[in-house]
């Protein structure tokens, strides 16, 4: 024969579901307090009886003991049968003391798991069965007095009443703990997936711009080299070389500044956000790419109009916009540069206007550009549509300027050569609006 696993058990044990654990646990329950009110009610019977207990006596007796197990799953049928028990009981003349603990405990038991409405209707019902048994018997100048006598009855229906409403509001109590700690935690998923997307578009404002830029630089470089290595143009070389070294220290401080951002808790050390008095040095960089950019700032009572000659937005002009509307358009243009130098190449010619409404007060940033000589028609961006998958620069652009409450369109130029890119920010925060 195969030897039995000893362990066997014990595991199958351990993998019962909760649920049935929970259930055997109850009716062990129930067994003991069946058996406990069984001892107590013989231990009544031995010291409020000058008779023995019989045969017919005892079962009675632990029939009404024994129907406590059932208790928990029909409280109502328990209380029934505790009743048939006790009936006999007492017409047989045996003392009414010795069957009370095993009422008391079934009555207790219907309030508690009951609704309040079958508890009371039971109680009236065995008021009423106890008249009509007294009036039967010729009893009736006694049935006040009992009645009174029997107010216990009553007490322990009230004590299980009361021991349901204290279960009913802890239960509330926990079931609200429960669902705000849920809430709690959706809250902390939706911040840290919040968090993500804000590092991750930072992340590709800053790499993307200046990879890109890298790019062209070092495609200029390979160019100048091949084309006519007997004349080589040292100047434009070590020019092109020069850009991309720049380009490299600026990435580098920016990322620094942005980690130093993301590791940091205290919101002073994040330090200024880059605004439009940055635009100028997009625009060289740009330029140092090989691009042609004209860049207008205009804001009202202090215009920085230039023809782009490298000199920067006057600090005055920008005082009244709020910082994360300056650095929402600086990464706007940003993007769209670098948009502009990837699909148009070098030669790429971009026209870069920031300007204040009249009215509101509203910041439009436009970026236009021509598609470049080695790109004349480009295609729309499927990004750009409503349901489209495009890539995460055109995605950024619109985060950028919904974080402040603005809007953005993005889309081929009318004609189809080139590009358009044209948002609308207000000068201040929307409230509500979440920005990095």
């Amino acid at each position: 024969m195969p030897s039995r696993d000893p362990v066997a058990p014990l595991i199958a044990r351990l993998l019962l579901p909760r649920h049935a654990i929970a259930r055997r646990s109850a009716l062990l329950q129930d067994l003991g307090i069946a058996l406990t009110v069984l001892v107590v009610q013989s231990v009544l019977f031995v010291v409020t009886s000058r008779r023995s207990l019989d045969l017919p006596g005892w079962a009675l007796l632990a029939g009404a003991a024994l129907s406590l197990t059932a208790r928990r799953r029909a409280p109502w049928l328990t209380v029934l049968a505790v009743a048939c028990m006790n009936g006999p009981f007492y017409l047989l003349g045996y003392p009414r003391a010795a069957v009370l603990p095993a009422g008391l405990v079934a009555l207790c038991t219907l309030a508690v798991v009951g609704p309040p409405r079958r508890s009371f209707l039971t109680l009236g019902g065995i008021y009423g069965v106890a008249t009509a048994v007294m009036l039967a018997l010729g009893k009736g100048h006694e049935i006040l007095p009992t009645l009174v006598s029997a107010g216990w009855i009553a007490d322990v229906v009230l004590i299980g009443e009361a021991v349901r409403l204290h279960r009913n509001y802890v239960g509330a109590i926990v079931e609200r703990a429960e669902r705000a700690e849920r809430t709690r935690e959706r809250e902390a998923a939706r911040r840290v997936a919040e968090e993500r997307v804000h590092i991750a578009r930072d992340l590709h404002d800053l790499l993307a711009h200046s990879i890109t830029l890298i790019g062209v630089q070092t495609a200029v470089a390979a160019h100048v080299l091949v084309a006519d290595p007997d004349r080589l143009d040292r100047t434009a070389l070590a020019k092109a070389l020069d850009g991309i070294a720049d380009t490299c220290r600026d990435a580098r401080a920016e990322l620094r500044a942005t980690l130093e951002v993301l590791r940091g808790n205290d919101s002073a050390a994040y330090g200024p956000l880059p605004g439009l008095d940055g635009l100028p040095d997009l625009a060289r960089a740009a330029e140092a790419a090989g691009a042609r950019v004209s860049l207008k700032v205009l804001l009202g009572p202090v215009d920085a109009a230039t023809e782009h000659d490298g000199t920067a937005a006057q600090p005055a002009a920008t005082a009244v916009l709020a910082p994360a509307v300056g650095a929402a358009a600086y990464r706007i243009v940003q993007e769209a540069l670098t948009n502009a130098v990837r699909h148009g190449g070098p030669a790429v010619r971009v026209w870069v206007t920031v300007a204040r409404g009249e009215g509101d007060g509203a910041l439009r940033v436009t970026v236009l550009d021509d598609g470049g000589a080695e790109a004349p028609v480009r295609a729309a961006v499927p990004g750009n549509e409503p349901n489209g998958t495009g890539g995460y620069g055109i995605v950024g652009m619109r985060e950028r300027a919904r974080s402040v409450g603005g809007g953005l369109q993005a889309g081929p130029r009318p004609g189809g050569a080139g590009f358009a890119v044209t948002a609308v920010l207000p000068a201040a925060p929307v409230d509500g609006a979440v920005f990095t």
